[in-house]
């Protein structure tokens, strides 16, 4: 397993050295944001995990490895990069055997982080249950994978583009904790809250610490979702996104976009439509969210 790994000296330094690690997904860059906005955004929040104390290990797929940690080069050619594959757990194998380069999705992402070790994973938002998937089947990879691999993802919640209710029910199916940081209800990535209230709250990143490592103790599998709001400042009006989501909905079955091409059809859509508003969101909750995770990366270190 370890000739498929292949680990940035920084990343390396801090395994050595026994240091706190948040894994990185690569898709934001790729195919979550235009350039330059993307390498901009996914420097500043590596710069976030450092200043709070932990390592930060942004993961992809180049030249047959499964890299954990880039470097300054390697995300300046991945940001620029044209026809890179969205990996997940099904392409993993295909991408490293033919040498193509892959962003990893949440799903891609636990399963290298869990290689290399790395216990937490700071995203934007997890994919989940489609809009209509009673009939499509339409559901996430990430669902399955937090069901199984144990590492902790946080997260602005899941993407309003999805059918929430049907995101949580599955969650709860697998027995996957999602846990609203600060927060009673989930949030909607764009927004800090949604009709639907959750069961289990921390309000400190050693509470969360806690609750995953003593999960882990018990045996039982897979990680959580740890579900921290945008920022106040920063989140949109439910009602203005919201429309927004249905009229691009809308768009995208009418021309028949389906599987994994909805979720960057209606962002780029979401983008025009808000008239960018909805990039810089995008950006200021990551960036929360790689504040909470590192605290939290921190914290699970010291108990371990």
């Amino acid at each position: 397993m370890e000739k498929y790994l292949s680990y940035s000296q920084e990343v390396l330094e801090a395994k050595e050295k026994g240091l706190p690690i948040v894994a990185l997904e690569s898709t934001i860059i790729s195919h979550g944001m235009p350039y330059p906005q993307n390498v901009q955004t996914a420097r500043e929040v590596e710069d976030i995990v450092r200043s709070y104390g932990a390592v930060p290990a942004t993961i992809a797929i180049i030249d047959g490895k499964i890299k954990i940690g880039l470097t300054d080069e390697e995300l300046e050619m991945f940001g620029n990069a044209k026809d890179v594959a969205k990996a997940s757990r099904r392409d993993l194998g295909y991408l490293v055997a033919t040498k193509k380069l892959g962003a990893t999705t949440v799903a891609a992402t636990m399963i290298a982080a869990e290689l290399a070790g790395i216990e937490l994973f700071v995203t934007g938002g997890i994919g989940g249950v489609h809009r209509g998937a009673e009939t499509t089947m339409d559901i996430s990879a990430d669902l399955e994978e937090l069901a199984q691999t144990n590492v902790a993802v946080v997260c602005a919640g899941a993407k309003s583009i999805l059918d929430l209710g049907l995101t949580l029910e599955y969650l709860e199916t697998k027995g996957v904790p999602v846990i609203g940081y600060g927060t009673d209800t989930l949030p909607a990535f764009f927004t800090r809250e949604s009709e639907f209230g959750l069961n289990l709250r921390a309000d400190s990143p050693e509470e969360v610490a806690d609750t995953m490592r003593a999960k882990w103790n018990l045996g039982l599998k897979g990680g959580s979702v740890i579900a921290n709001p945008i920022p106040e400042k920063d989140a949109m009006e439910p009602s203005f996104i919201n429309g927004i989501i249905e009229n691009a909905l809308k768009e995208a079955d009418e021309k028949g976009i389906k599987g994994k091409d909805v979720t960057p059809f209606m962002l780029g859509k979401v983008k025009e439509l808000t008239e960018g508003k909805s990039l810089e969101a995008n950006i200021a909750l990551v960036k929360n969210n790689a504040v909470i995770g590192s605290q939290i990366a921190v914290a699970l270190q010291k108990n371990k």
